[in-house]
This record gives structure tokens, sequence and C-alpha cells, in this order.
């Protein structure tokens, strides 16, 4: 059985934790916190943490990329004791453009590579007890030597690494605990192209490809309007479609063209047109929206595809008192209580 998470978004913390708070009240497994050039991840998981009591709460994503691996390591062992043990912390490159544009590296090649140099350095310094750490690698280099005894962890924090194309998927199953997957997700994509691929990777590193959770945001948008929820979803599509890294998602279900007029209205900041040209076969495909009892209807098609299912609510070109709405709708209507009912 798939367990059920909440993708918070908020423009103020506040509200973001009052929402983590409602959710983990109403049972949901786990709280997810995001980051962008305007919101940070860890400040976020703080406050979602402070707020409640028994759920996860983790990051969907982090970028790995902007921090050394001392301070993702340091940032989220503290989140893990703010939280007594419940972090998951998710980490991610973002796109090579954010790589390069936001966060000044230089090197943006072999972006799985990175996560997979990455990710056992980030364990190797939470079990820092075991000795000094010395690191020479492509993209990394560490020389810590302790000053002190150092303690050893409290617990294994669960690394879920983010990946869309097949190789960042394997580098999930060669490294992670999970994998973090792109809101284009499909049920299609995720059993032809993912699930392989975590399979290759795990294969790789000598793992159980079973041992790795699959999750991944799911779009929803509940709305007493069917066509208002539709449109909501469609900008999200429309937003992420724009991006060129997320074709094989859109030739693998078989919207090459929707993907193309896309990218050509966006090019010419023509966004009526972007949103227009998500079809209806896209919106029933790669999101669910409409009344709350068709929300519910349709998450289940992720049951047991994905292990973990994040309700995501769509945000582009929408008012946050809107996207706060839908997501007080999402946890109310969605609770796992609900959708686990026979």
């Amino acid at each position: 059985m798939s367990t059920y998470g909440v993708a918070i978004l908020s423009p103020h913390l506040r509200a973001l934790a009052e929402t983590a708070e409602a959710a983990d009240r109403a049972g949901f497994d786990a709280v997810w916190a995001s980051e962008f050039y305007s919101r940070s991840g860890t400040i976020s998981m703080a406050a979602m943490a402070a707020a409640t009591r028994t759920c996860r709460v983790g990051s969907s994503i982090l970028y790995g990329i902007g921090r050394s691996p001392l301070v993702l390591a340091t940032e989220a062992r503290d989140l893990d004791e703010l939280s007594g043990g419940r972090v998951v912390l998710g980490i991610g490159n973002g796109t090579k453009r954010m790589m390069s544009d936001w966060h000044g590296v230089a090197d943006t090649s072999a972006p799985a590579l990175r996560m997979e140099e990455l990710v056992p350095l980030v364990r190797r310094i939470w079990n820092l007890h075991e000795g000094p750490i010395r690191h020479e690698g492509r993209f990394y280099r560490m020389n810590l030597v302790p000053t002190e005894a150092v303690k050893p962890p409290a617990r294994n924090i669960p690394i879920v690494t983010a990946g869309v194309r097949p190789r960042m998927c394997e580098a999930a199953g060669r490294v992670a605990d999970g994998l973090a997957g792109h809101p284009l997700f499909t049920t299609t994509y995720v059993e032809e192209i993912v699930k392989p691929a975590i399979a290759k990777g795990a294969a790789h590193a000598g793992r159980d490809p079973n041992d790795i959770e699959i999750i991944s945001m799911v779009m929803c948008s509940i709305h007493d309007d069917p066509e208002v929820a539709r449109r909501e979803l469609a900008q999200q599509i429309a937003f992420y479609a724009s991006v060129k890294t997320y074709d094989l998602v859109l030739d693998v279900n078989g919207f090459t063209k929707e993907g193309q007029a896309i990218r050509e209205a966006f090019a010419r900041r023509d966004f009526a047109a972007m949103f227009d040209a998500v079809s209806d076969e896209m919106i029933d495909t790669m999101g669910v929206a409409g009344t709350a009892a068709q929300v519910r209807d349709g998450l289940r098609r992720y049951t047991g595809v994905l292990d973990h299912i994040m309700l995501y609510a769509p945000s582009i070109g929408i008012a946050p008192q809107r996207v706060q709405e839908n997501l007080n709708a999402l946890i109310t209507e969605c609770s796992p209580g609900l959708m686990n009912a026979r």
C-alpha cells in the first residue's frame, strides 16, 4: 500500500508550519519542503519540524549543488535532532542552467556521477567517529580531522536523490535510500523508465531495488468547478513542460507535439498559448484535477506504482490564497484515512 505526503508551498513560514501541522494531524506520512531562489529548504524544514509531531519531514529537494558536503551534512543532522529523528534528506542538482547560473558551478558535466560522489561523502561525514576523512574526488575535496572525539550518529538519516532521466534514476539505485521523482512523472514513465533504471543501479551496487523508495509529487487540484481545477493543472504542466530537460517524459507519454508547442509559446512569452497547448489527455495523464471525489479516484492509479505519493498543489499563475485553499482541501479530502478506505 502506498503512503501519502504533502508538498507544502507558502510565501510565509508561519502558514507553511500551520499547513504542515494540519497534514500531521490528518495522518499524512510526510510533509515535504522545497527551495527555490526565494525560499530556503532547510529553514522551511525547521519550521515544519517544530510544528509537527509524528510525520516524516522531508526535502524535495534541497540543492546539494549549492552547499558543501559538510554544510549539507551538518544541516541535515541538526534538523534530524530538531525533529526527533524524522528527517528525510532529499537532494538534487537542479537543471544544468540552475547549476551554472544560480549556483555558479563551472563544471556541470556528469550530474549523476556528482550525486554518486556526494551521497557517500555526506554519510561518511555523519560517521566521523570512524576516523578522519581524506577525500579527493572528481567534484569534491575534503580533509577533515576532528579535534575531539565524535559520537556516532543517533540514526542513519535516509537520503533520497532527485532524478528524471534514466541515469539520474540509476544513481538513486546505486547510492540512495529513495528516488525523489518529478511532478511530470506518470505511471507509464515510472513503470517503463524509472523502475528499470533504479533496478540497473541497484544491481550495479549489489543492492535490492525494492529497498529504494520511489517517491514522487503528483500535481493535484481540487475545485467545485472541475474546469477551474483542470486549468490550474494545465498551467503547472505547461510551466514544467517548457523545460527541454523534461522532453523524455513527454515523449514516453506521447506528448511530443504538445511539448514543442509549449516551448514555442514560451519562447514568445505567450503564456496563454502555453497553457492552451496542454491537451486534455496531458491533464488526465500527468496529474489529477476536479472535484474532491474525482481527485480521490484519480489518485488511486498511483497506488502500487509509487511507494510514496506526494500531493502537490499547482502554483503557476495562481494567487497564493487559492494555492492555500487547494492545499487545505487536499489535506482534508485526500487524507490517508480516506484514500485507504475500502
